[in-house]
C-alpha cells in the first residue's frame, strides 16, 4: 500500500505538468508577440521567465524535500524492541525496574515489584492463560463445564452465575504447557457490584493468551465495541455462537454467518464457531412431562467439538507466540503504569514548591509594595524555585540558567498584557471578599501570587517536555496555564488560602512595625 505523501507527490506532479504544459504554451504565444515588435525585448522576457521559473522550481523542490524525509525522532530515544518478545521482555523489565526504585510510596514499589516478579515467572515456565468472556446468562460457566468435563472427563464446577473468577489447569492433547481456564463474571450488568465484577473481568481478559468470546445469539452493539476493543489491544480471540440447539439448522446457519460477517475485520471466520455447552433436554414420548411413565428424558451430550479443535489448533501452533506477545504485553502496561505513577509523584512534588513559593512571592510583595506589578523583581525568587522544579523532574541547571528563564518568562508574562489581567481579575474579586483598607498592598501581593503560580506551571511543562517549550513556544504554554488557573472553582479555593497567607497577616501586622512609607 503507498504511503499519503508518496500519493501526494504524484498527484502534486500531475498538476504540476498540467500547469507546466499550459505555461509553455503561453509563453511561447508572449515571445512570438514580442518578437514582432522587438527581439530584444522577446529575448529579455525570456531570460527574466527562466531565472524566476528557476526559484520556483528550487523552493518547490527544497519543501518536498523536506515534505518527504523521514521524521527524527525526539531528543529523547525511545528503547528499541527486540525482534525476539522474549529479549524485549526482559530489556523492558529491566528497564522498569530500574524506575521502580525511584517510586517513593513504599507500597505501591512493592505491588509494582510484585508484578514485576510475577511477569518474570510467567516467562520463564508460565502456562497459557484462557479467559472466557461474555455477557452474563450468555453460557460461560456451561461453556467451561463442557470443556472440563470433555477434558478431565468429569465436571468440577458448579453450574449457575459467576461472580468471581475461578480457574481450572487442564492439558490438551498435543499441546506441551498446561492451560489455565479462567471463568470470568459477566459484562454489561447494570449494577454496583456489576460494574466491579465488569472490571475484574475485563483485566482478565487483557491478560489472556487466548479469550474465549461468548454470545447466544447476535452481538449487541456494545458487545462487538468490547471485542473490538480487546482485539485491538492485541488479544487473539475466539468468537463462540453457544446455544445452538435452541435454533433450527437454518437460523443456525443464518446466525453464524451474520456474525462471522459481522465481526470479519476483527477475526478469521475459522474464529467463529457454534456450539451447545448445555442442549436443552429432549422429550420422548407423548409429550406429557407430568407423566413420568408416558415420557421419556434424555440430556444430549455437549457439542464443543468446533470449539476444541480450534482451541487445540491455536494453542499448538500459534500458543508459544501468543504466550511471548501477552507477557510484552503485560510488561509493557506495567511500564506505562510505572510511568503513570513517577509523574504524579514528580507533579505532586512540583506543586508543593509551587505552594510553597507562590506565597513566598505573594508576601514579599505585600509587605514591600511595588510599583505597579514588576515581576521581574522577584526573578530571584522564581529563579530559587526553577532550581526546585528542575531537580523534581531529575534536571540539574544552574542560577544563572534558572534567572535567565525566570526573567524570559516575566518578558512573556507582560508582553502577553497577562500582569495587567491578573491585576484586574483579583482587583474584582478581592474587592468582594476583603473589606480592608490595605486593598492596594492585597491586590499586589495576590497578583504577585498568582502570576508566580502561573510561572511554575509553565516550569513545570518545560521540564516535562525535556527543557522545551514545544511547537506553541513560551507564550502558548503561559497562555494555557494562564487560563486553566481561571476556573472559577480554583479561584474560590485560591481567595481563602490568600487571606489566610497574605490578608490575615497585614491586618494583624501593628502601624508600628509596618516600615515607614507603608503608614502613609
Amino acid at each position: 500500500m503507498m504511503r499519503p505523501r508518496v500519493v501526494f507527490l504524484l498527484i502534486s506532479l500531475g498538476l504540476i505538468t498540467l500547469i507546466g504544459l499550459w505555461l509553455v504554451g503561453a509563453v511561447a504565444q508572449i515571445y512570438s508577440n514580442l518578437a514582432t515588435i522587438a527581439p530584444w525585448l522577446a529575448t529579455g522576457f525570456l531570460v527574466v521567465f527562466f531565472l524566476v521559473l528557476a526559484v520556483i522550481v528550487g523552493g518547490l523542490s527544497y519543501y518536498a524535500y523536506l515534505f518527504l524525509r523521514p521524521q527524527r525522532l525526539s531528543k529523547r530515544t525511545l528503547p528499541t524492541v527486540s525482534d525476539d518478545p522474549a529479549e524485549a521482555v526482559a530489556i523492558n523489565l529491566d528497564a522498569v525496574q530500574q524506575q521502580v526504585e525511584t517510586i517513593q510510596d513504599e507500597v505501591e514499589k512493592a505491588a509494582l515489584r510484585h508484578r514485576s516478579d510475577a511477569i518474570r515467572a510467567l516467562m520463564e515456565a508460565g502456562d497459557f492463560q484462557v479467559v472466557i468472556f461474555g455477557v452474563g446468562s450468555a453460557g460461560k460457566t456451561s461453556t467451561l463445564n463442557a470443556i472440563l468435563g470433555r477434558i478431565a472427563n468429569t465436571v468440577s464446577a458448579p453450574m449457575g452465575t459467576t461472580t468471581t473468577s475461578r480457574t481450572y489447569r487442564l492439558q490438551f492433547q498435543g499441546v506441551k504447557r498446561c492451560v489455565l481456564l479462567t471463568d470470568t463474571p459477566g459484562i454489561l450488568e447494570a449494577s454496583i457490584w456489576g460494574d466491579q465484577r465488569e472490571e475484574q473481568a475485563r483485566q482478565l481478559a487483557t491478560e489472556a493468551d487466548l479469550l474465549l468470546f461468548i454470545v447466544d445469539n447476535d452481538m449487541l452493539q456494545t458487545e462487538y465495541d468490547v471485542l473490538r476493543r480487546l482485539v485491538e489491544l492485541g488479544k487473539r480471540s475466539l468468537l463462540v455462537f453457544n446455544k445452538v440447539d435452541l435454533y433450527t439448522d437454518d437460523e443456525q446457519e443464518q446466525v453464524l454467518t451474520h456474525l462471522r460477517h459481522r465481526v470479519q475485520p476483527l477475526l478469521e471466520p475459522e474464529d467463529v464457531v457454534a456450539i451447545a455447552a448445555n442442549p436443552a433436554e429432549v422429550v420422548f414420548g407423548n409429550g406429557n412431562t407430568d407423566n413420568a411413565q408416558a415420557s421419556q428424558r434424555l440430556q444430549p451430550e455437549p457439542d464443543i467439538s468446533s470449539l476444541l479443535t480450534r482451541m487445540a489448533t491455536i494453542l499448538r501452533w500459534e500458543g508459544e507466540t501468543l504466550m511471548a506477545e501477552n507477557i510484552l504485553l503485560q510488561s509493557q502496561r506495567l511500564g506505562v503504569e510505572t510511568r503513570r505513577l513517577i509523574n504524579q509523584q514528580r507533579e505532586d512534588a512540583a506543586n508543593a514548591v509551587i505552594e510553597k513559593y507562590q506565597w513566598v512571592s505573594g508576601g514579599v510583595i505585600s509587605v514591600m509594595p511595588l510599583p505597579g506589578i514588576d515581576f521581574l523583581a522577584t526573578a530571584a525568587i522564581n529563579a530559587q524555585m526553577v532550581i526546585e522544579i528542575g531537580r523534581v523532574y531529575g534536571c540539574e541547571i544552574n542560577r544563572d540558567r534558572a534567572k535567565e528563564l525566570a526573567i524570559s518568562l516575566a518578558k512573556t508574562l507582560g508582553g502577553l498584557g497577562l500582569v495587567k489581567g491578573a491585576f484586574e481579575l483579583w482587583s474584582t474579586t478581592l474587592k468582594l471578599n476583603v473589606a480592608t483598607v490595605l486593598i492596594g498592598q492585597v491586590l499586589q501581593g495576590v497578583t504577585g501570587a498568582y502570576l508566580t503560580r502561573i510561572a511554575g506551571k509553565s516550569f513545570m511543562e518545560y521540564f516535562r517536555k525535556e527543557q522545551t517549550w514545544g511547537d506553541g513556544g513560551i507564550s502558548e504554554v503561559v497562555q494555557q496555564q494562564f487560563q486553566l488557573n481561571r476556573r472559577d472553582e480554583f479561584i474560590q479555593t485560591f481567595i481563602q488560602q490568600a487571606i489566610t497567607k497574605i490578608v490575615t497577616p497585614l491586618v494583624e501586622t501593628p502601624q508600628s512595625s509596618k516600615p515607614e512609607r507603608l503608614q502613609k
